[in-house]
């Protein structure tokens, strides 16, 4: 039985993704996985959107935009 919900799983896909989870975490984290069909959907989705972002060149996004992006992303996680 998982000890995460689907809002805690959202909040860990980046953490899961980078492999930044605690080995207790990430085993709650698989656990959740197995059990919610949405929540596989999820990161599937957010694999495919990384993957597409990366082939992205450099430049495709002016810096400012990119910062502003970067910025808010890492206020988020912390």
């Amino acid at each position: 039985m998982s000890d995460i919900d689907c809002r805690t799983f959202v909040e860990q896909v980046s953490s899961y993704l980078d492999g930044d989870l605690s080995s207790a975490t990430e085993e709650d984290f698989v656990d959740h996985l197995a059990q919610c069909d949405g929540c596989e959907r999820y990161l599937e989705q957010m694999r495919l959107t990384t993957a597409s972002l990366a082939d992205l060149p450099a430049d495709a996004m002016p810096a400012d935009a990119r910062s502003a992006l970067l910025e808010a992303f890492r206020s988020r996680r912390s």
